[in-house]
Order: structure tokens, then sequence, then C-alpha cells
């Protein structure tokens, strides 16, 4: 874990900003969690890896739009929010706002939006 202080804040670095492919999303695993990683033309986004739902991770699934269908029961989330789009998925995942320094993607992994 890569921890940089800004303005009172811990971020933690999650990869290069270059890592991340268009509607391919990058499963980033630090301690014990997993996030995934999505960038949505120059927009990132990062979510809880793990579906709210069973045990697939958002990271192997599908990106159409928006949304990412879970590869366990298909359930799909948008990538902008973590907020469950279908069924059976229906609690939410959490979500971070990232910011991009100096090429890397960070979030504060404290504070999930």
């Amino acid at each position: 874990m890569i921890g940089v202080a800004v303005k009172g804040e811990t971020l933690l670095r999650l990869c290069a900003a270059d890592d991340v492919q268009e509607d391919l999303p990058l499963r980033v695993e630090v301690g014990d969690m997993s996030y995934a990683v999505f960038r949505l033309g120059d927009a990132f986004y990062v979510l809880a890896d793990l579906c709210s739902h069973g045990p697939g991770y958002l990271s192997d699934g599908f990106v159409e739009g928006c949304e990412v269908e879970c590869p366990f029961h298909q359930g799909r989330f948008d990538i902008r929010t973590g907020v469950a789009t279908a069924a059976p998925c229906e609690h939410p995942v959490s979500a971070w706002a990232p910011v991009v320094i100096d090429g890397a993607i960070h979030i504060d992994p404290l504070n999930p939006v």
C-alpha cells in the first residue's frame, strides 16, 4: 500500500492511469481489499470489486455503456455510482471518487462517495 498525504487526507495509489483500458476493468488488490478500476472515455471510476449479491468480481464483468455486469449472476451496477441497476443485485457496491496525480489513480479509501 502506498499512501500520499494531500490536504490532511491520505490518498491510496491504485495504479497508473495508462494501465486502465476503455471498457476493460482492472482489478487492484491492496491488503484484503479488491478494487475495480474503470475508464469511460477520459473519466476514471473505482468500485469495490466484490459483487454485493454473490462471489463475483466486477473486474471480471462485461462493461456496456455506464454499467458493469457481474459474471456471477448477471446483475448490473452503475460504474459511476455503484448503484445496483439490474436483478438479482439489490444493494450498491462502494464507490470512490478517484483523482489522477502524476499519471496515477488515487482514492481516499476511508471516504467512499
